[in-house]
């Protein structure tokens, strides 16, 4: 008896939804108002997005907008010890004039 092929494994509309967001949804995943992802997208700044879809609807994957949310905190000096200004020695300013 030949072995049938396994059928393929198809996700469920709620992992699709869970895996994807519009911009309404990424905006009040990330706090934001769906305006600001708009302008962000038009400037090429913010989280990344890409169009799917038949009507090319906006979308972010929630693991993009995760990671863009840890880069966004380790750039942040408050956020990053690395970065704060206070945790750096002052440098010494070089003498402008030489005495002879």
């Amino acid at each position: 008896m030949p072995a049938r092929p396994l059928p393929a494994p198809t996700a469920s509309p709620t992992a699709v939804r869970a895996a994807f967001l519009t911009v309404k949804d990424a905006a009040d995943y990330l706090g934001l108002s769906p305006h600001t992802l708009y302008v962000w997208r038009h400037r090429r700044q913010g989280p990344p997005s890409f169009r799917m879809g038949p009507r090319g609807r906006v979308m972010y994957r929630v693991e993009a907008l995760d990671a863009w949310v840890r880069e966004q905190e380790q750039a942040d000096s408050r956020s990053n010890p690395a970065l704060n200004p206070l945790s750096v020695r002052p440098q010494e300013r070089p003498a402008r004039f030489t005495t002879a």
